[in-house]
């Protein structure tokens, strides 16, 4: 078990630039760089963001290899879909773009519900066209899926987009299993996005499985447990106020105390292999399998080239077996998510 270890930010430079792989998502032929860059910290639920920092970053990760660059219309709402446009202004060519619709927010921010319906795809996926500032939308998914429309609906609108030549490759985020085996039966589907780390391992019983079984690829966000597997986030009274991770169930006072126990571990096997918690984690998620992508999110560079090291780690077996028993799944205390946020998810 191991991995390579620390090293320099010019180290860093070097190095993602020789082993920033790509994968295959689906069988259609998008292929993204393993880890991506998620952006919706730079605008959103996180505390105040500096414009500035955000793009520097996104265009270092272009830099540094990264081709999958993630976004909403739900964030900010719509305003990071614009920060995401800006950034990659004369750099389309280098860029997976993804953007997701469904989620529909007030303009005060207030969540108020969830649209699949065939027009409303057509028309969020215009907006989001005019505010990426682009032609074409590389990997378009519906972000929640509508109980009240059937999926088939929305996915035959999406795949209109495709034919229309506004959208190449479409996705789905935290639909379940069945209702997956339903979408690809009406259009090819590309992505299934959900959460997924060693504090979310949710995925692997089912939702896994049956997207090998029908070629669809894996995307997995919060992949460092929104900041915790990190080991940087101790006391969530340091948040900022408007933080939402204040709000969720596992950043709640007693289940925090049991989480930061899971965390002690994960720093314990990152000081064996001379690496940080964010690089093991990330190299874990990495380990699933090779039709699987992760999209952290940071809001620094430093961050960023940190998180990139972890396409140079290798997790052998021993490694593995030695984390399975560490962290099993179902070892997180509390929810990742409100009850409301719980019932839209794995729909």
């Amino acid at each position: 078990a191991g991995g390579e270890g620390r090293s320099t930010a010019a180290d860093t430079k070097r190095r993602t630039e020789r082993v920033i792989r790509r994968r295959k998502l689906g069988r259609h032929g998008l292929e993204v760089s393993v880890l991506g860059l998620g952006c919706m910290g730079m605008s959103d639920f996180y505390g105040p963001a500096d414009e500035a920092v955000s793009l520097a970053v996104i265009r270092r990760a272009l830099d540094l290899g990264v081709t999958l660059l993630d976004t909403a219309d739900v964030y900010g709402p719509e305003t990071n879909e614009q920060l995401v446009g800006r950034a990659i202004r004369g750099r389309r060519d280098e860029v997976v773009l993804a953007t997701k619709f469904g989620q529909v927010r007030a303009p005060d921010g207030r969540f108020t519900g969830v649209n699949g319906r065939p027009s409303y795809v057509r028309a969020a996926c215009d907006a989001s066209l005019k505010r990426l500032g682009v032609d074409v939308i590389d990997l378009y998914y519906q972000h929640r899926v509508d109980p009240d429309v059937p999926i088939e609906e929305t996915v035959g609108a999406m795949g209109e987009l495709v034919s229309a030549g506004k959208v190449r490759f479409i996705g789905l985020s935290e639909a379940s299993s069945e209702t997956l085996r339903r979408a690809v039966r009406e259009h090819p589907v590309s992505a299934l996005q959900t959460e997924y780390s060693l504090l979310s391992r949710e995925p692997e019983a089912e939702i896994l499985p049956v997207c090998r079984e029908l070629g669809v690829g894996f995307v997995a966000y919060s992949p460092l447990a929104r900041g915790l597997l990190t080991g940087a986030l101790r006391d969530v009274t340091a948040l900022a106020p408007d933080d939402r991770r204040r709000l969720l169930p596992r950043f709640g006072e007693e289940n925090m105390s049991r989480n930061l126990a899971l965390v002690g571990r994960v720093e314990g096997l990152a000081r064996a292999r001379d690496c940080t918690p964010a690089q093991l984690v990330l190299a874990w998620v990495l380990s699933r399998g090779d039709d699987v992508v992760a999209i952290p999110g940071v809001r620094g560079v430093s961050r960023l080239e940190e998180n990139l090291e972890a396409a140079t780690l290798e997790l052998h077996a021993a490694a593995l077996e030695e984390i399975d028993a560490l962290l099993p799944p179902g070892a997180a205390a509390g929810d990742r998510y409100h009850d409301a946020g719980m019932k839209a998810v794995n729909r």
